[in-house]
């Protein structure tokens, strides 16, 4: 069993319409690496459970907020904040995309619900694949989103990317008044999202400090699982966002075509599609679960 070392009750941020309204979270003490920030919903009798991992400089909640109630009705739910991201184990050294999928299998054991589905959107699709490489056992199926088999890019790419990012970090560390930076930086996640839970969003939205942004986008940018991914023995879906400027559509249908059997479903979005499309990113990320639960039965009986 897992020993809950705090149990906290963060204010629910709820939208007009009552979608969001968070469950009370814990830090699990997993020994020998810390204690995640992790929220645990045990779904019906049975249910298979579904592990959620966010992206670069977000949190679970950023993520997924819109998410785990309607998941909760078929499975049980597992969302972390990975190391050096909200309330994860503090970044430490060279940040490793590995070490995070070390954690989340560590968490896995500790609570008991392996084996699990793994979901990861950008960044946690990396350490979702990761997890498949690492601790093949502890995962029965994978639900990748918006995330590709490598993100390596050019030099002057790269800069760029990093210090776009290293800068919205950056400016959470100043006065109010140059907060302006930050949320025009965030605006394209989050620009058709009404304004109390735009600025939620925004506020959970670069929630690790500047090394450990820098840090981590240089591990995303290094990763590549081309070598090993068409390896994958578990039922697979990959959602594509059709609109992301981020990771780029070409990149995501080469991660579906990479995975042997993998159902691709491309939902009209952005790379913020789980806030700014979710009316339509939500029923394609229900509908791949389940089919991934099921060993692959078609999506569209699903949707």
């Amino acid at each position: 069993m897992a020993r809950v070392l705090v149990r906290v009750r963060q204010p629910a941020p709820i939208r007009p319409n009552g979608r969001w309204v968070l469950p009370p979270g814990t830090r699990v003490e997993l020994t020998g690496r810390g204690a995640p920030y992790v929220r645990y919903l045990p779904g019906p009798p049975g249910a298979p459970t579904v592990v959620l991992l966010h992206g670069l400089t977000g949190t679970a909640d950023q993520t997924w907020a819109e998410s785990y109630r309607d998941l909760n009705r078929c499975f049980s739910v597992v969302a972390l904040d990975l190391r050096g991201h909200g309330g994860g184990i503090p970044h430490e050294s060279v940040y490793r995309l590995e070490d995070c999928a070390d954690d989340v299998a560590a968490l896995i054991v500790t609570l008991g619900v392996g084996p699990v589905i793994a979901v990861g959107y950008s960044m946690g699709g990396a350490v979702a694949q990761l997890l498949w490489r690492q601790h093949p056992r502890l995962v029965s199926g994978l639900v990748l989103c918006s995330t590709a088999a490598h993100f390596s890019v050019g030099p002057l790419e790269r800069i760029a990317a990093v210090a776009g990012v290293a800068t919205a970090a950056a400016l959470r560390t100043v006065p109010p008044i140059f907060r302006l930076g930050f949320d025009m930086a965030t605006s394209f996640v989050t620009h058709d999202v009404d304004d109390p839970a735009r600025q939620w969003l925004n506020g959970d939205f670069g929630r690790c400090n500047f090394e450990t942004f820098v840090a981590a986008a240089a591990a995303v940018s290094r990763f590549t699982s081309r070598d090993w991914i068409t390896g994958v023995d578990v039922p697979t879906a990959v959602i594509l966002t059709r609109q992301d400027r981020l990771i780029l559509p070409a990149r995501q249908r080469e991660l579906a075509g990479l995975i042997p059997g993998a159902v691709l479903h491309e939902v009209d979005g952005g790379h913020g599609a789980f806030v700014t499309a979710s009316e339509r990113f939500l029923p394609s990320l229900l509908g791949s679960c389940r089919a991934v639960a099921e060993y692959g039965r078609p999506l569209a009986a699903q949707a």
